[in-house]
């Protein structure tokens, strides 16, 4: 069982970070992301749950309890500044890969209950739009190396 701190996404915040770490910067943003978006509609399916910790253990090969997850959608960490914000810092941080990771697993995440509701639409786009996707991206579009 893996236990998150977010240093790396503290540490980016408050001008400290490490910029070598990307992979751990990458798997913190995962959890973030996805754990968040499980409470957007204020209806937490287990589900949901249960796709977060399957979606970051095949990513990232961390595993995380249930209270973990619910602990992380409420994370003290926008107390400085918002979602946003934090995205669009690590963004920069992130290869067009992660990026693209990250929103296929949300996607498949607002899906995952078979009802998706306007908030999570809305969360999705702000998501994106904070990850500065660009359309291939968010489509989940990559090219194949020659």
């Amino acid at each position: 069982m893996a236990l998150i701190s977010f240093s790396s996404l503290k540490n980016m915040i408050s001008g400290r970070g490490d910029d070598n770490n990307t992979d751990e910067l990458f798997k913190e943003v995962l959890l973030l992301v996805l754990a968040r978006a499980s409470r957007v509609d204020s209806n937490v399916d287990s589900i949901e749950i249960q796709h977060v910790q399957k979606a970051v253990k095949e990513i990232t090969k961390a595993d995380f309890s249930e209270a973990e997850i619910l602990t992380a959608a409420s994370s003290e960490l926008f107390e400085t500044q918002s979602l946003e914000r934090t995205l669009a810092k690590a963004s920069g941080k992130l290869s067009s890969e992660n990026r693209a990771e990250i929103l296929d697993c949300l996607s498949k995440l607002l899906k995952a209950d078979e009802s998706i509701r306007y908030p999570e639409l809305e969360f999705f786009d702000h998501v994106a739009a904070a990850l500065r996707a660009s359309p291939s991206e968010i489509a989940g579009l990559k090219a194949t190396k020659e």
